[in-house]
């Protein structure tokens, strides 16, 4: 059998150009590679979803792209999400993202269940010095909530509109070193975890 190659999930919490959030996840991806892994990154752009609605949800059923997003999630060993912060929380795209997912329970008949055991690690930014630390902490409690494997590493970006060097790349050694770290974790934990058999 060839050496488990673990396939990884990346998306921001934002959609917004120029987001700090896309601009971290952008560096996890690259450093995944460097790790090893097989890296998915999507935009929540392309999979947009009406704001929550249990009245939408009975007359119409789970929309089709909270269930694309399900497959997406169910196919890899971990995800990685890196989330802004609003009003000291996450993003409401995320949130409505996330809750919308949990309510998938089959695909074309098969069951799934995309986040039970699923292995995710988390990255925050703000433009202020608290980088994103509350979005984070109100993620890591829902994802927890979920039943998903949170790892214990984490990268949180401060100062945003300066974090950033004109290649993308962080501007602080620490930050560096953090990514490094939570994205070697992240690589190790899925390879264990991983259910898959590589033929």
């Amino acid at each position: 059998m060839m050496p488990l190659v673990p396939r990884i999930l990346v998306f921001a919490g934002s959609i917004r150009a120029g987001a700090y959030s896309g601009r971290t996840a952008d560096i996890a991806q690259k450093e995944l590679a460097l790790q090893g892994a097989e890296v998915t990154r999507i935009s929540l752009a392309d999979y947009p979803l009406p704001i929550m609605d249990e009245d939408l949800e009975e007359r119409d059923g789970v929309p089709e792209n909270a269930v694309r997003l399900a497959r997406l999630i169910d196919m890899h060993d971990a995800v990685l999400i890196a989330t802004p912060e609003y009003n000291g929380s996450m993003p409401p795209l995320l949130k409505n993202t996330i809750d919308w997912v949990s309510r998938v329970r089959s695909d074309g008949g098969r069951r799934l269940q995309p986040y039970a055991g699923k292995l995710v690690a988390i990255c925050s930014s703000s433009d202020g010095h608290f980088a994103g630390i509350r979005s984070a902490t109100h993620l890591r409690a829902v994802l927890s909530h979920i039943q998903m494997e949170v790892i214990s590493p984490q990268v949180s970006v401060p100062h945003g509109s300066e974090a950033f060097d004109d290649n993308g790349e962080f501007r602080e050694e620490r930050l560096r070193k953090g990514m490094q770290r939570l994205c070697q974790t992240l690589v190790e934990r899925a390879t264990m975890m991983s259910r898959r058999v590589e033929p």
